[in-house]
């Protein structure tokens, strides 16, 4: 399913690319934008769809450019209707290093949402219900948007980023796979909570969204248990190996291939 994608442009080597669902969410939106204000609206809603997602992969590439600076390499940030998803080779089983780097993405959307403080008002209830239909609109919808998508990615649901942090924490005191056994349990029960509540409102998106995030979590935990366990594999059978006693090299106790060699002197058979 991540495989149906299309490659947008590349961030300092990171592959931006955009899931084909997301075009489905694209022509919806604007859908419903003309529906509401004809040509116009499909053209602003359009366009604050864009402007939304693109704080989404600023926020991603704040992940990834920390992680890239402890030397993780990100293989690309993938655009889907329910957000982004940065997909590295690796996360730092550092606490410190993994705590930075989870923090760098909302502080991206909190960085935002402080410039766009000082150009625009603070949106109040009426201002987001409604479509923007100005730069000034739009404006107003991103603050609030970038506070939101800071303040929703600090939930304590793995592996989220308030999930992540969570780990990191705990990984200070416990094992790291304790500590994801323990931030992934915690992550599992939220988002189930989190999913009926998003059910009975109404928002099937969000519910998917916590759905595919319980799910993500526990694949997550899964593949850590299964690394750690094959690690500790192969750690107890080079323990083994190297406890055996060596064997003799078996050509020892075979003849010779060529008769001795005769003494000087005398004539061989």
């Amino acid at each position: 399913m991540l495989g149906w994608s299309i490659n947008l442009f590349r961030i300092r080597g990171i592959q931006v690319a955009l899931h084909a669902s997301f075009l489905l969410l694209l022509g919806w939106m604007a859908y419903a934008g003309f529906r509401d204000g004809g040509v116009s609206g499909m053209v602003w809603s359009a366009a604050t769809t864009v402007a939304f997602f693109t704080c989404v992969v600023l926020h991603e590439l704040g992940h990834s450019f920390t992680g890239m600076h402890f030397g993780v390499h990100v293989r690309r940030i993938l655009l889907m209707p329910i957000g982004g998803m940065a997909q590295f080779d690796a996360i730092p089983r550092q606490p410190r290093q993994e705590l930075l780097m989870t923090i760098a993405g909302p502080a991206v959307n909190f960085a935002i949402a402080g410039i766009l403080w000082f150009m625009v008002d603070y949106p109040d209830q009426g201002d987001l219900l409604g479509a923007p239909a100005s730069l000034a609109d739009l404006g107003r919808y991103l603050l609030a948007a970038n506070l939101v998508m800071g303040i929703f990615n600090l939930l304590p649901i793995f592996p989220m980023d308030g999930g992540r942090i969570l780990r990191a924490l705990l990984a200070t005191r416990l094992p790291y796979l304790r500590a994801t056994a323990v931030a992934a349990t915690i992550g599992k029960v939220l988002a189930i909570i989190a999913a009926v509540i998003a059910l009975y409102a109404g928002n099937y998106l969000l519910m998917i969204l916590f759905t595919f995030i319980f799910v993500t979590g526990d694949a997550e935990y899964r593949a850590i248990r299964h690394q750690e366990a094959a690690q500790a594999h192969w750690e107890e059978m080079m323990r083994h190996l190297s406890r055996a006693p060596r064997a003799e090299p078996p050509f020892l106790d075979q003849p010779p291939l060529l008769p001795p060699k005769a003494p000087e002197g005398e004539l061989g058979p």
